[in-house]
């Protein structure tokens, strides 16, 4: 038998926990979504393109990427991307128009989880 070692990286392992602990404080099934995905081995954790990110949010919305956000597309509206990992190219391209930012940011910027989308 294989045994199940989840984590290792100490930084996941709190943002999991602090997911969790908001998920259930906040009654709040997006944080427990995320912390569920983060959880998953890293080879089946989401990557998203740019122009995935574009092509499924509005205006104004805030896209959460459980997982990395790629540089492939572009980005022409003004919206708000929070993921667990940023490539430099893609966190250059999403400052131009919107805002990139860490979910633990997201998480203290909105602790109840309204009007999250979650891409990949």
């Amino acid at each position: 038998m294989v045994k199940r070692t989840g984590s290792t990286t100490l930084v996941l392992q709190n943002l999991i926990k602090d997911l969790s602990l908001l998920g259930n404080k906040e009654q709040a099934p997006v944080w427990r979504r995320v912390a569920k995905d983060l959880s998953r081995p890293t080879r089946i954790r989401r990557s998203v393109n740019i122009e995935r990110i574009q092509k499924y949010t509005r205006e104004n919305e805030i896209a959460l990427v459980p997982g990395k956000v790629l540089s492939d597309g572009e980005l022409n509206k003004k919206i708000t991307v929070a993921a667990y990992q940023f490539s430099a190219k893609a966190k250059e391209k999403i400052n131009k128009t919107g805002k990139a930012i860490t979910i633990k940011q997201l998480m203290t910027e909105n602790p109840k989880g309204k009007k999250v989308r979650i891409i990949g």
